[in-house]
């Protein structure tokens, strides 16, 4: 298992007790494999030091207010190239079969694209596939650093590492196109149902003055 992409998906992860209580070990785990220059390594300890100083249920919060409520940085793969589509179900589809062919089966019930999910599924593979597979979704990781760094949030170092990680870097002209195609709007403004009308635009159209 190649623990550096295993660290960066619990640490993406919906925090709980078990990762609050891993942090301390993040570091060594890191540098034990030399795949992510000190730089990197530096900013992945800023960001446990930002959640190691609050109580864990900070951290917690901090999480579901970030990617539960901003569809920018989600960190559902598909939702930033198709959306509510049915070619989603389809990719879906394909993209657990590759993880049953390459040895991850899903046993619970989180949606294959989820980010977390992927970097395990790259943590079980040779370290040349799984620079191949990340530079598949480089573009994504790179809207969503971008997305994460214009609000100086401390998950950026993380999005960050994985771009380091990935032979083949973001490139600037997907990640305007996405831009455009995702305005920054959170999950409640962009599922938010318009009120019904009925012919006038008047609230009331018989009503006397």
């Amino acid at each position: 298992m190649i623990k550096t992409y295993k660290v960066i998906s619990l640490l993406l992860t919906y925090p709980n007790q078990e990762i609050y209580d891993l942090l301390t070990e993040v570091t060594p785990a890191l540098k034990e494999e030399h795949l992510l220059d000190p730089n990197e390594i530096l900013g992945v300890e800023t960001f446990m030091d930002f959640f190691r100083s609050k109580p864990l249920s900070s951290w917690q919060e901090f999480y579901v207010q970030l990617f539960d409520y901003s569809r920018s940085v989600s960190l559902y793969l598909f939702e930033h190239v198709h959306g509510d589509s049915k070619d989603r179900g389809q990719a879906m589809v394909d993209l657990i079969d590759s993880y049953s062919e390459k040895g991850l089966v899903l046993t619970r019930s989180e949606l294959p694209d989820y980010l977390p999910v992927f970097l395990e599924f790259l943590a079980l593979q040779n370290q040349s596939k799984a620079r191949e597979y990340l530079a598949d979704i480089i573009d994504i990781i790179g809207f969503i650093y971008k997305k994460l760094e214009e609000k100086d949030n401390p998950y950026k170092y993380l999005l960050s590492a994985l771009i380091q990680l990935s032979d083949q870097k973001p490139t600037p002209a997907r990640i305007e196109k996405m831009e455009l195609n995702m305005p920054e709007t959170t999950i409640d403004e962009a599922y938010l149902e318009k009120p019904v009308t009925f012919g006038n635009d008047s609230p009331c159209v018989n009503c006397k003055s």
